[in-house]
């Protein structure tokens, strides 16, 4: 079959949305680090809406900094793919034109600092995950003793997002050229001053003067970024290349709901985001936590009790009673930790997330949310943990989700089986594991000592350690099931 490219996109079905403008006259504006399917499905779908309004000077250029797999799938599509948006109604597909290309940076990595340090780039935007900030999530800052960082820190071509970011500031700098604004689209707490902290850091290792012109000059706005995203199946390919009438290598799939928060700061110019429905506001945060504490957390729970259950997807595991009981537990013992959002229904909110858990049209699996656990813990269970004690509060159903993650990193589930543990802690996680055996007095202690992971005063607490060690031993014992449907129906003890 003929492949999605520019010369075949006139051949496309007419319900088919396509790019309403001259791709050709588009320039780079953007450089996108991370160019997986969320950034596909979600920041890229703005900007191509901008390029559509005549603001034709924000394409992106994409890049990986690990695998060539997107490029080798775009580079014969002139960089276009299709979105598939589904839901219960049928699935609308829209292709998407605002990626122009896509550099793989350890084949080349010149090539992409060359990008960086131009000038017409303004913003470089990231969705890297968690892990790809190299920065300790206990304290936010940069992780200076990490493979990447001290590779980076030598006189090398770089490979970490920290590192090729301030080797192409420095190129600025040194050109007399203003910084580009870094605008992180991934789930940190305070992204943009974690950001701005980790590359400050780096920026002062590498070059004392560097470092304050980082700190001095560069701009990290914070974001808050939602959207359902599952990873592409081969199930979903054929669909979409049945539909087109062309193959698409690589489409993405996601929910009909997006939403995109970002502080409005951006010295050398953005597009007119709110235009396409992007809020711009002043403090990203209660957005952050509402997300944070409520979709991701809720998010992370389902996954790791879900997984244990038996449960592939996410719309599968909240079908659970017992599942989907916890769940609502675990948003209203997190809500009392939000910050106010006058004029904003945070119920109507949480009962939309739990509709869009459930939307029976995204396969979304269990084992990729449960991925890199250990970065995602922190902010998503463990700070508003954190919170509710500092309160007076007991942590209830956050015990929980925190132990089926003590329970899913043995990497053996429950029936024997081994799980594919993919986490950047993974070999020292399942190496505490395997010392501690499936016994959670000794499990729950071990993990809780990690203060990368749970900073230096959880393990001590006993509100905290006292409910997660008795929620582990009750999924040790009778399973993620049984253990759900007793904490819904109050049997099992999570206060201290």
């Amino acid at each position: 079959m003929t492949r999605l490219a520019n010369a075949t996109l006139g051949s496309l079905p007419p319900a088919v949305a396509r790019p309403a403008y001259d791709r050709a006259a588009v320039t780079t504006g953007i450089v996108h680090l991370g160019i997986g399917a969320f950034h596909r499905a979600h920041q890229a779908v703005v900007i191509d809406d901008r390029l559509a309004a005549g603001e034709t000077t924000w394409g992106i250029v994409g890049a990986s900094l690990r695998a060539p797999d997107t490029r080798d799938a775009l580079k014969s599509q002139d960089g276009l793919y299709a979105l598939a948006v589904r839901s219960a109604a049928p699935t609308r597909l829209r292709v998407i034109g605002a990626v122009s290309k896509v550099l793989v940076a350890p084949e080349d990595p010149e090539r992409l600092l060359a990008r960086l340090a131009d000038p017409a780039v303004r913003i470089v935007s990231l969705t890297v995950t968690e892990k790809g900030y190299c920065h300790d999530p206990a304290t936010g800052g940069l992780a200076e003793d990490h493979p990447d960082i001290r590779h980076d820190l030598g006189d090398v071509l770089p490979r970490s997002a920290p590192g090729f970011l301030v080797a192409a500031l420095d190129r600025r700098r040194r050109a007399g050229h203003p910084p580009f604004t870094v605008l992180s689209c991934d789930n940190l707490p305070a992204n943009g001053a974690t950001v701005k902290r980790v590359l400050a850091r780096f920026a002062a290792l590498r070059d004392a003067e560097l470092g304050r012109w980082v700190a001095g000059e560069l701009a990290c706005p914070s974001t808050m970024v939602d959207r359902i995203v599952p990873a592409t199946t081969e199930a979903d390919r054929a669909e979409v290349d049945a539909a087109l009438g062309v193959t698409d290598a690589w489409p993405v799939v996601a929910e009909p709901f997006w939403q995109w928060v970002v502080e409005d700061h951006f010295p050398t110019g953005r597009p007119d985001l709110a235009a396409s429905g992007v809020e711009m506001v002043g403090d990203v945060a209660p957005f952050e936590l509402m997300k944070l504490r409520l979709l991701n957390g809720a998010h992370s729970t389902l996954a790791y009790l879900g997984f244990l259950a038996g449960y592939e997807t996410v719309a599968e595991a909240i079908a659970d009673p017992a599942l989907a009981a916890v769940v609502t537990r675990l948003m209203d013992e997190a809500t009392p930790t939000l910050r106010p959002l006058p004029g904003f229904d945070i119920e109507s909110y949480k009962r939309d997330l739990k509709i869009r858990f459930a939307n029976p049209a995204l396969r979304h699996r269990t084992w990729q949310i449960a991925m890199d656990g250990s970065q995602k813990l922190p902010q998503r269970l463990i700070s508003p943990a954190r919170d509710r004690l500092a309160e007076g509060r007991g942590i209830g159903v956050m015990a929980l989700g925190i132990a089926g993650w003590m329970r899913y990193v043995t990497a053996v589930d429950e029936k024997g089986a081994a799980i594919d543990l993919r986490d950047p802690l993974g070999d020292r996680l399942k190496a505490i594991a395997a010392a501690a055996g499936p016994v959670a007095e000794r499990l729950a202690p071990a993990l809780l000592a990690m203060p990368d992971i749970f900073g230096a005063d959880m393990a001590a607490d006993p509100r905290f350690a006292g409910p997660v060690t008795r929620a582990l031993a009750s999924l040790f014992a009778v399973g993620a099931r049984e253990t759900a449907a007793r904490a819904a129906r109050g049997e099992l003890s999570l206060e201290a």
